[in-house]
Protein backbone atom coordinates (compact mmCIF):
# COMPACT_ATOMS: atom_id res chain seq x y z
CA UNK A 1 0.00 0.00 0.00
CA UNK A 2 2.77 2.12 0.91
CA UNK A 3 4.81 1.31 -2.08
CA UNK A 4 1.34 2.25 -4.27
CA UNK A 5 1.52 5.60 -2.67
CA UNK A 6 5.11 6.58 -3.03
CA UNK A 7 4.86 5.59 -6.77
CA UNK A 8 1.67 7.97 -7.25
CA UNK A 9 3.47 11.09 -5.71
CA UNK A 10 6.33 10.16 -7.90
CA UNK A 11 4.18 10.55 -10.78
CA UNK A 12 2.27 13.06 -9.69
CA UNK A 13 6.12 14.86 -9.10
CA UNK A 14 6.75 14.21 -12.27
CA UNK A 15 3.50 15.50 -14.69
CA UNK A 16 3.69 18.53 -12.03
CA UNK A 17 7.57 19.24 -13.17
CA UNK A 18 6.33 18.53 -16.99
CA UNK A 19 3.53 20.14 -17.01
CA UNK A 20 3.10 23.31 -14.28
CA UNK A 21 5.18 25.74 -16.51
CA UNK A 22 2.57 24.97 -19.33
CA UNK A 23 -0.42 25.75 -17.26
CA UNK A 24 1.13 28.65 -15.95
CA UNK A 25 1.68 30.10 -19.52
CA UNK A 26 -2.34 29.39 -20.28
CA UNK A 27 -3.04 31.35 -17.30
CA UNK A 28 -0.85 34.28 -18.37
CA UNK A 29 -2.36 34.18 -21.36
CA UNK A 30 -5.85 35.22 -19.44
CA UNK A 31 -4.64 37.30 -16.91
CA UNK A 32 -5.88 41.44 -17.65
CA UNK A 33 -2.33 42.63 -16.10
CA UNK A 34 1.15 42.78 -17.73
CA UNK A 35 2.84 41.53 -14.93
CA UNK A 36 3.43 38.09 -14.31
CA UNK A 37 3.24 38.09 -10.74
CA UNK A 38 0.05 40.26 -10.33
CA UNK A 39 -3.85 38.74 -11.18
CA UNK A 40 -5.65 41.42 -13.20
CA UNK A 41 -8.82 39.68 -14.08
CA UNK A 42 -10.12 37.48 -16.75
CA UNK A 43 -9.83 38.73 -20.61
CA UNK A 44 -9.42 37.28 -24.25
CA UNK A 45 -7.88 40.68 -24.88
CA UNK A 46 -4.29 38.90 -25.67
CA UNK A 47 -6.16 36.44 -28.20
CA UNK A 48 -7.83 39.09 -29.65
CA UNK A 49 -4.85 41.65 -30.43
CA UNK A 50 -2.41 38.27 -31.37
CA UNK A 51 -5.05 37.57 -34.45
CA UNK A 52 -5.06 41.26 -35.13
CA UNK A 53 -1.34 41.52 -35.06
CA UNK A 54 0.14 41.50 -38.85
CA UNK A 55 3.49 40.32 -37.48
CA UNK A 56 2.12 37.21 -36.03
CA UNK A 57 -0.29 36.53 -38.55
CA UNK A 58 2.14 36.45 -41.14
CA UNK A 59 4.57 34.41 -39.47
CA UNK A 60 1.12 31.93 -38.53
CA UNK A 61 0.09 31.78 -42.47
CA UNK A 62 4.04 31.04 -42.96
CA UNK A 63 4.08 28.36 -40.49
CA UNK A 64 0.53 26.60 -41.87
CA UNK A 65 2.23 27.00 -45.81
CA UNK A 66 5.28 24.95 -44.79
CA UNK A 67 3.51 22.70 -41.79
CA UNK A 68 0.72 21.71 -44.64
CA UNK A 69 2.77 21.55 -47.69
CA UNK A 70 5.83 19.74 -45.74
CA UNK A 71 3.31 17.13 -44.03
CA UNK A 72 1.38 16.30 -47.17
CA UNK A 73 4.81 15.92 -49.64
CA UNK A 74 6.90 14.06 -47.30
CA UNK A 75 4.03 11.36 -46.74
CA UNK A 76 3.73 10.57 -49.78
CA UNK A 77 7.77 10.45 -50.28
CA UNK A 78 8.07 8.59 -47.11
CA UNK A 79 5.14 6.03 -47.77
CA UNK A 80 6.38 5.43 -51.32
CA UNK A 81 10.12 5.42 -49.27
CA UNK A 82 8.29 2.37 -46.67
CA UNK A 83 6.77 0.28 -49.44
CA UNK A 84 10.15 0.08 -51.66
CA UNK A 85 11.98 -0.67 -48.23
CA UNK A 86 9.77 -3.48 -47.27
CA UNK A 87 10.36 -5.10 -50.55
CA UNK A 88 13.90 -5.36 -49.82
CA UNK A 89 15.85 -8.18 -48.58
CA UNK A 90 16.58 -8.41 -44.81
CA UNK A 91 20.48 -7.02 -45.28
CA UNK A 92 19.21 -3.66 -47.34
CA UNK A 93 16.62 -3.34 -45.51
CA UNK A 94 18.54 -3.33 -42.34
CA UNK A 95 20.92 -0.78 -43.79
CA UNK A 96 18.30 1.51 -44.99
CA UNK A 97 16.06 1.32 -41.87
CA UNK A 98 19.88 2.50 -40.52
CA UNK A 99 19.99 5.83 -42.42
CA UNK A 100 16.46 6.70 -41.86
CA UNK A 101 16.86 6.54 -38.38
CA UNK A 102 20.31 8.92 -38.62
CA UNK A 103 18.31 12.24 -38.89
CA UNK A 104 16.25 11.20 -35.85
CA UNK A 105 19.30 10.40 -33.84
CA UNK A 106 21.14 13.10 -35.15
CA UNK A 107 21.10 16.94 -33.37
CA UNK A 108 18.44 19.41 -35.15
CA UNK A 109 21.21 21.96 -34.76
CA UNK A 110 24.19 20.35 -36.90
CA UNK A 111 21.01 19.07 -39.51
CA UNK A 112 20.20 22.86 -39.90
CA UNK A 113 23.58 23.64 -40.15
CA UNK A 114 24.23 21.12 -42.99
CA UNK A 115 21.54 21.97 -44.80
CA UNK A 116 22.19 26.02 -44.84
CA UNK A 117 25.83 24.96 -46.15
CA UNK A 118 24.35 22.88 -48.64
CA UNK A 119 21.60 25.32 -49.98
CA UNK A 120 23.99 28.47 -49.47
CA UNK A 121 26.22 26.59 -52.48
CA UNK A 122 23.16 26.29 -54.74
CA UNK A 123 20.38 28.83 -53.98
CA UNK A 124 19.21 31.75 -51.96
CA UNK A 125 17.84 30.75 -48.67
CA UNK A 126 13.76 31.31 -48.66
CA UNK A 127 10.87 29.72 -47.83
CA UNK A 128 11.50 27.20 -50.39
CA UNK A 129 15.10 25.89 -48.41
CA UNK A 130 12.62 26.06 -45.51
CA UNK A 131 10.03 23.69 -47.14
CA UNK A 132 12.64 21.47 -48.38
CA UNK A 133 14.14 21.23 -45.32
CA UNK A 134 11.38 20.35 -43.59
CA UNK A 135 10.63 17.64 -45.90
CA UNK A 136 13.96 15.96 -45.26
CA UNK A 137 13.50 15.99 -41.65
CA UNK A 138 9.79 14.79 -41.53
CA UNK A 139 9.89 11.78 -44.44
CA UNK A 140 11.45 9.46 -41.70
CA UNK A 141 9.02 9.85 -39.36
CA UNK A 142 6.63 9.00 -42.06
CA UNK A 143 8.65 5.82 -42.78
CA UNK A 144 8.90 4.56 -39.64
CA UNK A 145 5.04 4.75 -39.08
CA UNK A 146 4.26 3.26 -42.38
CA UNK A 147 6.76 0.34 -42.13
CA UNK A 148 5.14 -1.99 -38.91
CA UNK A 149 1.81 -1.42 -40.68
CA UNK A 150 3.64 -2.73 -43.95
CA UNK A 151 5.31 -5.99 -42.16
CA UNK A 152 1.76 -6.76 -40.55
CA UNK A 153 0.06 -6.57 -44.18
CA UNK A 154 -0.30 -10.01 -46.05
CA UNK A 155 1.62 -9.42 -49.08
CA UNK A 156 0.25 -13.02 -50.73
CA UNK A 157 -3.34 -11.66 -51.12
CA UNK A 158 -1.59 -8.69 -53.01
CA UNK A 159 0.27 -11.20 -55.29
CA UNK A 160 -3.02 -12.84 -55.70
CA UNK A 161 -4.87 -10.05 -56.96
CA UNK A 162 -2.04 -9.59 -59.72
CA UNK A 163 -2.14 -12.96 -60.52
CA UNK A 164 -6.18 -12.79 -61.07
CA UNK A 165 -5.83 -9.63 -63.74
CA UNK A 166 -5.84 -6.70 -60.92
CA UNK A 167 -3.19 -3.96 -61.78
CA UNK A 168 -0.67 -3.15 -59.47
CA UNK A 169 -2.56 0.20 -58.45
CA UNK A 170 -6.04 -1.22 -58.04
CA UNK A 171 -4.50 -4.02 -56.10
CA UNK A 172 -2.63 -1.76 -54.05
CA UNK A 173 -5.35 0.39 -53.33
CA UNK A 174 -7.62 -2.55 -52.24
CA UNK A 175 -5.48 -4.76 -51.01
CA UNK A 176 -2.65 -2.84 -49.43
CA UNK A 177 -4.12 0.36 -48.85
CA UNK A 178 -6.88 -0.46 -46.25
CA UNK A 179 -3.99 -2.17 -44.11
CA UNK A 180 -1.65 1.02 -44.17
CA UNK A 181 -3.71 3.86 -44.33
CA UNK A 182 -3.37 4.33 -40.84
CA UNK A 183 0.05 4.38 -40.40
CA UNK A 184 0.36 6.59 -43.21
CA UNK A 185 -2.29 9.23 -41.45
CA UNK A 186 -0.01 8.82 -38.30
CA UNK A 187 2.63 9.75 -40.41
CA UNK A 188 1.13 12.56 -41.65
CA UNK A 189 -0.09 14.26 -38.18
CA UNK A 190 4.07 13.26 -36.87
CA UNK A 191 5.07 15.08 -39.81
CA UNK A 192 2.89 18.28 -39.23
CA UNK A 193 3.52 18.15 -35.37
CA UNK A 194 7.29 18.18 -35.82
CA UNK A 195 6.90 21.25 -38.52
CA UNK A 196 4.36 22.95 -36.53
CA UNK A 197 7.25 23.69 -33.31
CA UNK A 198 10.62 23.26 -34.86
CA UNK A 199 12.94 26.04 -34.77
CA UNK A 200 16.88 24.96 -35.22
CA UNK A 201 16.15 23.89 -38.84
CA UNK A 202 13.97 26.67 -39.72
CA UNK A 203 16.42 29.24 -37.83
CA UNK A 204 19.44 28.20 -40.10
CA UNK A 205 17.57 27.27 -43.48
CA UNK A 206 14.91 30.74 -44.04
CA UNK A 207 16.09 33.67 -45.75
CA UNK A 208 15.62 37.28 -44.67
CA UNK A 209 11.19 38.03 -44.84
CA UNK A 210 10.74 34.17 -43.94
CA UNK A 211 9.36 34.18 -39.98
CA UNK A 212 7.66 31.28 -38.55
CA UNK A 213 6.33 31.30 -35.48
CA UNK A 214 9.26 29.72 -33.73
CA UNK A 215 11.69 31.99 -35.22
CA UNK A 216 9.36 35.24 -34.63
CA UNK A 217 8.84 33.94 -30.91
CA UNK A 218 12.77 33.68 -30.84
CA UNK A 219 13.06 37.65 -32.05
CA UNK A 220 10.64 38.39 -29.75
CA UNK A 221 11.48 37.06 -26.38
CA UNK A 222 14.76 38.88 -26.85
CA UNK A 223 12.93 42.34 -27.35
CA UNK A 224 10.57 41.38 -23.99
CA UNK A 225 8.02 38.99 -23.52
CA UNK A 226 4.89 40.49 -24.61
CA UNK A 227 1.18 38.98 -23.15
CA UNK A 228 0.01 38.46 -26.86
CA UNK A 229 3.00 35.68 -27.08
CA UNK A 230 1.50 33.80 -23.89
CA UNK A 231 -1.46 33.56 -26.10
CA UNK A 232 0.11 32.49 -29.36
CA UNK A 233 2.00 29.81 -27.31
CA UNK A 234 -1.17 28.38 -25.75
CA UNK A 235 -2.92 27.81 -29.24
CA UNK A 236 0.00 26.18 -30.55
CA UNK A 237 -0.02 24.03 -27.28
CA UNK A 238 -3.52 23.55 -28.05
CA UNK A 239 -2.73 22.26 -31.76
CA UNK A 240 -0.63 20.21 -30.52
CA UNK A 241 -2.37 18.72 -27.78
CA UNK A 242 -5.26 18.03 -30.55
CA UNK A 243 -3.27 16.20 -32.87
CA UNK A 244 -1.62 14.24 -29.89
CA UNK A 245 -5.44 13.07 -28.78
CA UNK A 246 -6.23 12.53 -32.45
CA UNK A 247 -2.80 9.86 -32.90
CA UNK A 248 -3.89 8.40 -29.94
CA UNK A 249 -7.45 7.80 -30.79
CA UNK A 250 -6.79 6.39 -34.19
CA UNK A 251 -4.20 3.98 -32.49
CA UNK A 252 -6.58 2.93 -30.16
CA UNK A 253 -8.79 2.00 -32.77
CA UNK A 254 -6.78 0.49 -34.84
CA UNK A 255 -5.79 -1.60 -32.09
CA UNK A 256 -9.41 -2.30 -31.45
CA UNK A 257 -10.29 -3.50 -34.54
CA UNK A 258 -7.12 -5.76 -34.90
CA UNK A 259 -8.20 -7.67 -31.54
CA UNK A 260 -11.65 -8.12 -33.07
CA UNK A 261 -10.22 -9.49 -36.43
CA UNK A 262 -8.17 -12.11 -34.60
Amino acid sequence: MVKKSLQRVYLALIFLFLYLPILVLIVLSFNNSKSRVVWGGFTLKWYASCFSDETIMNAFFTTMQITLAAAIISTIIGTLAAIGISAMKKRNRTIMLGATNIPLLNADIVTGIAMMLLFVKFMNLGFITVLIAHITFDIPYVILNVLPKLNQANRYTYEAALDLGASPLYAFYKITWPEIKSGVFSGFLMAVTMSLDDFSITFFTKGAGVNTLSTMLYTELRKGIRPELYALSTILFLLAFLLLLIMNYRSNKDSTAISVRH
